[in-house]
């Protein structure tokens, strides 16, 4: 009997699974639907059907021409009150830009990190992630100037530096 119970955990967990998938996935209409969505008929000169394949769109392109580019580490900034670190506030950025400037700004990673860390160290020292840190008031300034370092570095290549997340641990 001990050894039979796990079978049998087994195969109702995989029942179970099975019929949660068929009751929570797409259903026949709508794949129908994704699979026109996907080829068109078209028919050549002797009046055969041909199904042909529609290129899809990469996964970072936008239909206003800009490219996303997610600077890999987040930056962690101390914030210091009465001579000690009394929270740490961590801040993920991305970069809006003009299509194919992703290698354009990876090729400066290094440099923009240190010109972001700086302004981020100098919002943090203005008391910029205290309170209600993520009230757009308090944020537009810090926006406006990673976008103003961004530009200075980067070029017309940057469209926006957007804050993907942002967050505040108190030690």
């Amino acid at each position: 009997m001990k050894k039979l119970l796990p079978i049998l955990f087994l195969i109702v967990g995989l029942g179970a699974g099975a019929g949660a998938g068929v009751f929570l996935g797409p259903t026949g209409a709508k794949g129908d639907k994704a699979e026109t969505a996907e080829t068109e008929n078209k028919k050549d000169d002797k009046g055969k059907s041909e199904a042909k394949a529609k290129p899809e769109k990469a996964k970072d392109e936008t239909p206003t021409g800009s490219e996303y580019v997610k600077l890999p580490k987040q930056f962690v900034i101390p914030i210091v009150t009465k001579d000690h670190i009394s929270a740490l506030a961590t801040v993920s950025l991305s970069l809006e830009t003009v299509e194919g400037s992703t290698d354009a700004v990876y090729s400066k990673e290094p440099k923009l990190r240190d010109m972001f860390l700086q302004v981020l160290f100098d919002h943090a020292n203005m008391g910029g992630f205290d309170g209600a840190f993520t009230r757009p008031d308090n944020l537009a300034p810090l926006r406006k100037a990673l976008n103003d370092v961004a530009r200075n570095e980067l070029g017309d290549i940057v469209k926006d530096v957007l804050i993907v997340d942002i967050a505040r641990q108190d030690t």
